[in-house]
């Protein structure tokens, strides 16, 4: 039995030996540790400092976009309440329009009237819903054209210079386009 107690004494002092290194290493490296322990709690708090100014900064932009985003849509909503009633001014000035046409034009059918009422508001839509400036512009300027013509066709019936019955030149234009 003494070969075992020697083996577990020898497994003992080894245990101790070991204990006694790594105690050894931990004195040696305590001043070591206790930087690095230091350094990691600086580096945390610095982390969070930065988090913490990076929050704000993030809070900030927010802020500006979303007042950036609430001035674009107060923008936008005013110009389609703009948009809305100038669409419907023109709606009414094309009423007006065919209104006179009838007044001047008493023999003119009614079909007639509606048709040239139908096409003026047809280019007033594909003007307003053009999709380029350029197609837009062409089409106001044909839009422009038309309610002249048959403005001028009306004037013309009502100063006695009409060769006709009918808004010649405005049937001749609806022909055109």
């Amino acid at each position: 039995m003494t070969e075992f107690k020697k083996r577990v004494m020898n497994i003992v002092n080894i245990f101790h030996s070991i204990k006694n290194e790594n105690l050894q290493w931990q004195e040696t490296n305590q001043d070591q540790q206790s930087r690095l322990k230091q350094a990691r709690i600086l580096a945390e708090k610095e982390l969070e400092a930065e988090l913490k100014k990076r929050s704000v900064q993030l809070m900030h932009d927010i802020n500006l976009l979303k007042t950036q985003h609430e001035t674009e849509l107060s923008m936008f909503k005013t110009k389609c309440k703009q948009d809305i009633k100038d669409y419907d001014d023109y709606l009414k000035s094309l009423d007006q329009l065919k209104r006179s046409l009838q007044a001047c034009f008493t023999h003119l059918p009614e079909a007639v009237a509606f048709t040239i009422h139908h096409h003026a508001k047809y280019l007033l839509h594909k003007m307003w819903e053009a999709d380029n400036y350029e197609q837009k512009i062409l089409t106001e300027m044909q839009l422009i054209t038309f309610m002249t013509t048959v403005h001028e066709d009306s004037r013309a019936y009502l100063e006695g210079k009409a060769a006709g019955q009918l808004p010649e030149n405005t049937l001749r234009l609806l022909e055109r386009l």
